[in-house]
């Protein structure tokens, strides 16, 4: 805390606006230093109701939230917090919360309003004029919109703009008037907020674009995460929770392909055995001569009839009665 006798040359209302600024610094475990330079103040009083019960926002001069940050730092041991005192700039604030520092962001962002532009101020984007009634009536407003080139004339009784017009383009800077004309009709072309400087949480600062993300990219990642995981699991045929079921299953099925291939008769593979021994057997009748065939099999093949093969469901494990078997048993032991 300064003390006002060693540092009498600095005003008293200095030395407790420091003092509160710290106060406020140790108050929370999130910090974040927003410029809210060019926002105008309605913007800025709605921006303030929205956060309301979410942080606390505190305005003041850079020099003493300067002072603030590295004296909290000092007298907390702690010389990363000071380096959030590089990140003033403009007309910074200070927000204190428990909110971790994305949702923060986001929350920032979120709360950004649209807001006309200014004179002398770049264009953000291509600015366009639709075509359509001002509903304004005749007067002054329509020498000021031709006067920055928007093609307008009288039409029922009220100014009307002619056809569409790109008035300014991106990165050319805004006229007064063209500024004015815009305003007068309602094209808010800016938008306004309390942007992130930087956020200190546990020793990190972080910065509007390290906060910035996609979430939608994000969360597909995460997804192509756990599916790339998953199959490596069952692949690599390393049980976890998730994949012990489908790895199980899979065993099954690869089991079952090798005993049917191998004619390894089980009570879940012999119908299917049987039936492809079937298949085989009609399929190298169809080759013979018809001397060397019966009657049966000649109606068999003509008919093209097959046995049909049916498809052994994947039932649930059933707990059953261990047996010693010997070790010819081999993939019988599977089923």
């Amino acid at each position: 805390m300064i003390d006002a006798k060693s540092e009498h040359k600095i005003a008293p209302w200095k030395i407790e606006e420091v003092n509160a600024l710290k106060e406020l610094l140790k108050s929370t475990s999130i910090i974040a230093l927003i410029d809210m330079m060019e926002v105008p103040a309605v913007q800025l009083q709605e921006i303030r109701d929205k956060i309301r019960d979410q942080m606390t926002l505190k305005m003041s001069r850079n020099t003493l939230m300067k002072r603030a940050i590295e004296e909290v730092a000092e007298e907390t041991g702690n010389p990363e917090f000071a380096k959030l005192a590089d990140y003033l700039d403009k007309g910074a604030a200070i927000i204190a919360t428990e909110m971790n520092p994305f949702k923060l962001f986001k929350t920032l962002d979120e709360s950004k309003s649209p807001a006309p532009v200014k004179g002398g101020a770049t264009a953000p984007c291509d600015i366009e004029v639709k075509a359509g009634s001002t509903g304004m009536p005749p007067g002054p407003f329509l020498s000021e919109l031709k006067a920055v080139g928007i093609p307008a004339a009288i039409d029922k009784g009220k100014i009307g703009i002619k056809e569409d017009k790109v008035v300014i383009k991106e990165g050319e800077v805004v006229s007064q008037k063209l500024a004015v004309v815009l305003s007068a009709l309602g094209i808010k072309p800016v938008t306004v907020g309390l942007n992130v400087l930087g956020v200190y949480e546990d020793g990190v600062i972080y910065t509007e674009s390290e906060l910035r993300i996609d979430e939608e990219e994000f969360i597909g990642k995460i997804q192509k995460a756990y599916t790339s995981a998953f199959n490596l699991s069952v692949n690599a045929v390393i049980p976890t929770s998730a994949t012990v079921e489908t790895i199980v299953q899979k065993a099954f099925n690869d089991a079952k392909a090798v005993s049917v291939e191998s004619a390894f008769v089980t009570d879940k593979t012999a119908d299917a055995i049987l039936g492809k021994a079937y298949a085989q057997m009609i399929a190298v009748a169809g080759l013979a001569s018809d001397d060397a065939l019966d009657e049966e099999l000649k109606e068999k093949i003509s008919s093209g009839a097959a046995a049909p093969v049916e498809e052994a469901p994947v039932e649930e494990k059933k707990e059953e009665k261990k047996e010693e078997a010997a070790p010819a048993a081999g993939l019988g032991m599977l089923f």
